[in-house]
């Protein structure tokens, strides 16, 4: 029997620089999942929404953050991913935090902050891509902006699902549309974008679009409002796929500096 992976995107608006309401109401939506999921993804910055401003939370926040991850995924025995501001000393970061079922995890700072709005100010940029295994596939996750970067998703490490949780706005929707499903089509993977809903508290918009998209680029799942989305992820599609189509085999070879 092929491997599977039954993933969850939740889809949602987010309470403006408010962790424990977040909390609250993620939790009451993965209380209400009744389908048996293996990994339940998560918003950029799902418990305060893309603040530029982490100094008005307690510096706690976090890692309470990191422990309700920690026994949401023992209680419900599934993996979850998502980031959240995390604050070391006087450092902040855009971190994503993947917790295993057994409550372990694994992090991946945000490599490219977003500029436009003077992320890199104010976090700290991660200079390790994070590639991780679960239930027999290869995940490499990322974060938002990291989406336009196609050099820093290279599927390198022949993983098999590329995963981006995001804070993307209505203005710039087209570009995430266009490179999720780029994404999958040049990598060879699975290509997962979890995005949220709403105006923030600065009134920037965010219309969703939520979608996963199998190794040609075929949608699996797409939604524009607020909702749970389901996706099946098959083992054997990757490899049936890679094995007619060799264009892997004929990617660039050169490496990375800096």
């Amino acid at each position: 029997m092929s491997l599977t992976l039954k993933i969850a995107l939740i889809q949602s608006p987010m309470h403006w620089e408010n962790p424990q309401k977040n909390r609250g109401m993620f939790e009451e939506k993965i209380n209400a999942i009744s389908k048996d999921v293996d990994l339940i993804i998560l918003p950029e910055m799902f418990t305060t929404g893309f603040t530029m401003t982490p100094q008005n939370l307690d510096s706690s926040e976090g890692q309470k953050t990191v422990q309700w991850m920690q026994d949401l995924a023992i209680q419900k025995d599934t993996a979850l991913v998502g980031s959240v501001v995390i604050q070391e000393g006087e450092l902040y970061y855009n971190r994503l935090f993947f917790v295993y079922p057994d409550g372990t995890f694994k992090t991946y700072d945000k490599k490219h902050t977003f500029t436009l709005a003077g992320e890199d100010k104010v976090y700290k940029a991660g200079t390790e891509r994070l590639t991780l295994e679960y239930k027999g596939f290869r995940i490499c996750p990322l974060i938002c902006y990291d989406l336009r970067f196609p050099v820093w998703a290279r599927n390198t490490s022949d993983y098999d699902v590329l995963i981006y949780v995001a804070n993307w706005p209505i203005r710039r929707i087209n570009a995430w549309d266009t490179l999720l499903k780029a994404r999958a089509i040049e990598n060879m993977s699975y290509a997962v974008g979890v995005n949220c809903l709403g105006k923030d508290g600065l009134g920037y918009e965010y219309p969703g679009h939520s979608a996963v998209y199998d190794v040609l680029g075929e949608p699996l799942t797409y939604s524009e409002k607020e909702e749970v989305l389901y996706a099946t992820l098959e083992k054997e599609h990757i490899t049936t796929i890679r094995e007619k189509l060799k264009f892997l085999e004929d990617r660039d070879d050169f490496n990375l500096k800096g």
